[in-house]
């Protein structure tokens, strides 16, 4: 296959694929839930069980800082790469901050996806009840995989590899099989960013202050601030007040910290999206090169190594 990433003709057909798979999962999430899913946006997921140390929190301040800029008028609409973030997670009964974190998920979505002054531009879906059923249709659909979690905390995963093996290119920290993943598809198909388990280490080490960061970096200030106004809680600011200070005074997975890399690297991704022929060859490179997470490439591994049989 990889030999068709530099066959133009090849590259249009991958992305009429891409392209029809949005449409199908439109389709479903119009009927399902009433979302809706653009063509022409960069679709950016994150599906997996609600955890802080996976760290949806960090994509949804990038979401807010993108809102904030908009909304502020220090940026404009215009300039925003089109996307639409899908999240998609459960949390574990007890797990009050979880639970917070999808009460606020749902909260930003509520606002940005009704602010005229977006043009559009930026959506937050979140659909009730992901399971299986709908993993079937977003991640044939994806074009960007966060697997963004505090390096040294995820202990493999297999999300990023399905996204992977369908084309979606990965956001990442050095964690998991992030490590495996970007050795296979190369550094310039995969966008790594954050601190490294050494440095994790190190920072915690020396004695991580979550509200430092904050004072020091403005627009991560601004983003925090407008969660704490009550601009996604009708004004009500003790509605994610427990949020805002976990972040400023504990921030266990160094949200914080990662912040600014998670940021710019962000930025790299709209810059490599702009470029659609570029995307698409990197794409296809990724579906090429990470064969070895294959099923039937783990099965022969088995045979050959434990079971020592002939396959069937």
């Amino acid at each position: 296959l990889e030999p068709f990433a530099d066959d133009a003709a090849f590259r249009e057909q991958f992305a009429a694929v891409k392209a029809a798979n949005k449409r199908e999962l439109h389709t479903v999430l119009h009927a399902r839930d009433g979302f809706e899913i653009a063509d022409d946006h960069l679709l950016d997921v994150m599906v997996k069980r609600l955890h802080e140390y996976k760290r949806q929190m960090l994509k949804l301040l990038h979401v807010v800082t993108q809102y904030e800029g908009v909304v502020s008028g220090r940026i404009a609409a215009s300039s925003l790469q089109p996307r639409t973030v899908i999240f998609g997670a459960k949390a574990a009964p007890g797990y009050a901050m979880a639970k917070r974190i999808i009460h606020l998920i749902n909260a930003v979505g509520a606002v940005v996806n009704t602010d005229q002054r977006l043009d559009g531009r930026l959506r937050v879906v979140f659909p009730p009840n992901y399971n299986v059923t709908l993993a079937e249709r977003v991640i044939p659909a994806a074009d960007l995989s966060e697997q963004i979690s505090l390096a040294g905390k995820e202990a493999s995963g297999t999300g990023n590899m399905k996204f992977a093996l369908n084309g979606a290119l990965t956001i990442g920290t050095d964690d998991g099989a992030n490590v495996e993943i970007r050795e296979l598809v190369g550094d310039e198909n995969f966008f790594l960013f954050g601190m490294s388990e050494p440095e994790v280490e190190a920072l915690s080490a020396r004695g991580y202050r979550p509200s430092d960061v904050y004072q020091a970096d403005a627009g991560l200030r601004r983003a925090i601030d407008l969660i704490a106004s009550g601009a996604f809680s009708r004004g009500d600011r003790s509605v994610f007040e427990p949020v805002v200070s976990n972040l400023l005074y504990e921030d266990r997975f160094m949200v914080l910290a990662d912040y600014a890399a998670y940021i710019s690297t962000q930025e790299r991704v709209d810059a490599a999206y702009a470029d659609r022929e570029g995307w698409t060859r990197s794409a296809i490179l990724n579906v090429a090169r990470t064969g070895f997470f294959s099923s039937d490439r783990s099965i022969r591994d088995y045979i050959d190594r434990i079971w020592h049989t002939p396959p069937v």
